[in-house]
Order: structure tokens, then C-alpha cells, then sequence
């Protein structure tokens, strides 16, 4: 067995988990979700460095993933495989809610022209579980899977409202000019999500992009998931998307209270 760096074997002591946590399996996995759009093939020495592990644990971890054709290679280069789809197909295929957000994505770009998503939260991102594109934009649109950080995206936002979180504690950074990087403004901003029942953020994750966001709450009240609308600047401004496009998310996510779960 190999055995755990100090520096990791401190981390793990401090984080109280249970000897029966898997370290092997926890470096594998940080391997393969490495890669990522910024990323999307490196060398070893390049996947060491962003995971922080030994080369010698991280060519074992290429190796095998390689074995397993999650990975694939040059020679040099790692890069993932189509394999890997399969991961996120068994999630979406498990998970009820999906099929029915993506129904309501595909019904609100139809109509509206638009960029439509849906996400959940995860730690501190909102990840994206549904996702429909005008042909416009179908070259560069983000796909399932795409994570924003929770803080400072419409759809985040929605998703953090009502958890009762302390915005002193989340991770904040300036992404844009516009990053709303206060925590006492933040919990403002999300004080006001739960009393407007929406979010809009305008190119606080990206220049030149806005979205409007509203809950998806299931039976019982409780939120499963957010919806939302993204555009160009130069295509809506602000009061525009809460007139047009609001009506429409609030709408859509009434039709889905009976169809989630």
C-alpha cells in the first residue's frame, strides 16, 4: 500500500473521515476530474500539478484509467473518452428530475430564442443537469455538466437562497468588475432571491453576459433545482429579461412542481 505523504495524512486525520475512506479511489477520481474544458488534454507532469499528488500517484492513476478507456494517449498526452459520457448518462438516467428539466429547457429556447439551463447545486457550484441552445450558438454553447460558481451566478444564487448559508462562507473571487465579492451584500442579494423570487445576475461571471434564474420547487415547496435564461448584453438588457422573460420561468417552473421530485 502506498503510503500517505505527512501533509496528507494530516489532512485526512483533520478531516475525521472514516478509515474505511478510500484514498486510492479519492486520487483517481481527482485525476479524471482534472480535465476539463481549460483543460482538456495534459501530460503527466501537467495533471500532477493540478491535483497536487506524486507523479508516481498520478501515473498509476493514468495508467489505470487508461486501462479502463476513460482516458486515452499519445504517448504524452492524456485526454478523456467518450467513456466517460457514460458517467454522466448514468446520473441523468437516474435522477428523475432530469429528463423533465430538460423537456422545459428545450420548450422555453424554442420559444424565447434563447439559452436556457437548468442546474443543482453542488458544494459551492451550480451545475448544469439540463441545457438548450438556439443554433446559434450550438459550436460554443456549455454542455451538461458545466459548473458556475454558486455565488455570483443567477443560477447559484437561486440554488443558495434558501439553505440558510452565512455568505461569509463561501469562496469568493473577482471574476468580473461587476463580482459581487461582499459577504454582507451577498446575503443581501440572497435575502432579496427569496423575497423577489429570482435572481439576475448581469456579467458577474462573465463579461458581457446576464441571466435571470427562478426556483424549481417540487411538491412539498422545497427547491430541486433552478431555471434560467442567459443572453449577450447586446441582446436584452436588464429590465427587458425581468418583462419578456421572467413570465416564462416563472411559468415553466410552475408546470414543473407535479414532475419533480
Amino acid at each position: 500500500m502506498t503510503r500517505l505523504r505527512d501533509t496528507d495524512a494530516k489532512t485526512r486525520a483533520q478531516s475525521g473521515r472514516s478509515p474505511d475512506f478510500l484514498e486510492a479511489l479519492a486520487r483517481g477520481l481527482s485525476v479524471l476530474t482534472a480535465f476539463d474544458g481549460s483543460r482538456p488534454q495534459m501530460t503527466l507532469s501537467d495533471v500532477a500539478r493540478a491535483v497536487d499528488l506524486p507523479r508516481a500517484t498520478v501515473r498509476r492513476a493514468l495508467y489505470t484509467l487508461t486501462e479502463l478507456s476513460y482516458l486515452e494517449s499519445d504517448g504524452k498526452l492524456f485526454r478523456l473518452t467518450p467513456r466517460v459520457v457514460g458517467l454522466a448518462g448514468a446520473y441523468l438516467g437516474s435522477a428523475g428530475n432530469a429528463m423533465a428539466l430538460q423537456i422545459a429547457c428545450d420548450a422555453l429556447c424554442r420559444k424565447l430564442d434563447e439559452a436556457c439551463s437548468a442546474a443543482v447545486l453542488h458544494g459551492q457550484e451550480a451545475v448544469m443537469v439540463a441545457h438548450a441552445s438556439p443554433p446559434r450558438f450550438m459550436s460554443s454553447a456549455p454542455g451538461l455538466g458545466f459548473r458556475v460558481p454558486a455565488f455570483c451566478s443567477a443560477l447559484g444564487r437561486v440554488l443558495l437562497s434558501e439553505t440558510g448559508i452565512d455568505a461569509a462562507t463561501l469562496q469568493m473571487r473577482k471574476l468580473t468588475p461587476q463580482t459581487v465579492t461582499d459577504a454582507s451584500e451577498l446575503q443581501r442579494l440572497l435575502a432579496k432571491v427569496v423575497s423577489d423570487g429570482y435572481a439576475l445576475a448581469d456579467q458577474e461571471t462573465e463579461l458581457g453576459f446576464r441571466s435571470i434564474a427562478v426556483p424549481v420547487r417540487r411538491f412539498d415547496g422545497r427547491i430541486v433545482a433552478a431555471l434560467n435564461i442567459g443572453v449577450r448584453v447586446e441582446r436584452a438588457g436588464a429590465a427587458q429579461m425581468r418583462s419578456e422573460f421572467l413570465p416564462h420561468l416563472l411559468r415553466a417552473a410552475e408546470e414543473l412542481k407535479d414532475r419533480v421530485v
